[in-house]
């Protein structure tokens, strides 16, 4: 499995994209989440890397929640796979997230997309994506991966990931406070992605740093604020661009 790193900032960062990444799947190209300016968080990546991955390369996108730096880019996005790239790309990307996100989904997206006075008359979410549920303790298919995914105490409903094609998992921990439960879900991973930033809605590198040895070892960080210190802990700070081959 492949799984580039596209964004490891916060909401508020001035240095960064926010916390996104895409992976290399057996059926297509999937996003974990969609960040503002998401043809340039992708094209700088892409750089970076040497991988390139554009919007008309990705399949799938799950999303796992409306707070705006991790789906603000849907707009755009759909945008240019609807009028743009559609055409050549042949599929509407299909977005897969929890029901709670599904159900608000178009009331986020709707003042800037539903097209309403326009020649072209009401556009609906189905114009653009195709949606699918994620139901937390039920695995689901998404091109060609196994995905299963944990609500988490963020103040809004989010959800952490585990990602498996069949040989690794990847654990995302998605937006979340410090949870031992949570943890113990993510332990199960081969290598684990969790955010580490301030404040009673995320989890303090403090409560990461006493984890076991073995656990550190397998964890990478990311969403993290611009004055971040690595050298606070053992921990590998994510950068963006960066490759991670399980």
């Amino acid at each position: 499995m492949r799984v580039l790193i596209t964004g490891v900032g916060d909401a508020f960062t001035c240095r960064h994209f926010s916390t996104s990444a895409a992976v290399d799947a057996p059926q297509g190209v999937v996003l974990i989440d969609c960040p503002d300016l998401i043809h340039r968080v992708l094209a700088n990546a892409s750089s970076i890397s040497g991988w390139s991955v554009n919007a008309a390369d990705v399949t799938d996108i799950i999303l796992t929640h409306l707070h705006g730096d991790h789906c603000n880019g849907l707009e755009s996005f759909g945008f240019a796979r609807r009028y743009d790239l559609q055409q050549r790309s042949g599929a509407k990307p299909r977005i897969h997230t929890s029901e709670p996100v599904a159900e608000r989904l178009w009331e986020r997206l709707a003042p800037a997309m539903d097209g309403r006075g326009s020649a072209g008359g009401d556009r609906r979410l189905e114009d653009f994506f195709d949606v699918h549920t994620l139901r937390a303790g039920e695995p689901s298919q998404v091109a060609g991966l196994e995905i299963r995914c944990r609500f988490t105490g963020h103040p809004v409903p989010t959800i952490g990931l585990m990602i498996n094609d069949g040989e690794r998992t990847l654990g995302w921990s998605g937006d979340t406070p410090y949870e031992q439960a949570h943890i113990d879900w993510l332990s199960g991973a081969d290598l684990i992605v969790h955010e580490c930033n301030r404040g009673a809605a995320h989890t303090p590198i403090e409560d990461l740093n006493v984890l076991p040895d073995d656990l550190r070892q397998r964890m990478r960080l990311i969403h993290l604020p611009d004055d971040f210190d690595p050298d606070c802990t053992d921990i590998h700070a994510l950068v963006e661009g960066e490759l991670l081959v399980l």
